[in-house]
């Protein structure tokens, strides 16, 4: 688990446009985005609190 080659890649892409549009995506991406670095801030946060 966790190799993704292009044509995986490509699928994920195509199924996403089919069931988002392309209008969403961008605003799906963005929201991706900014909980993932919401994440590694609390983690980060988490960790030097330890110290």
């Amino acid at each position: 688990m966790g190799n993704l080659g292009f044509s995986e890649l490509f699928l994920i892409l195509v199924v996403c446009l089919v069931i988002f549009g392309p209008a969403k995506l961008p605003e799906i991406g963005k929201a991706a985005g900014k909980a993932i670095r919401e994440f590694k801030s609390a983690v980060n946060s988490n960790d030097e609190r330890k110290d």
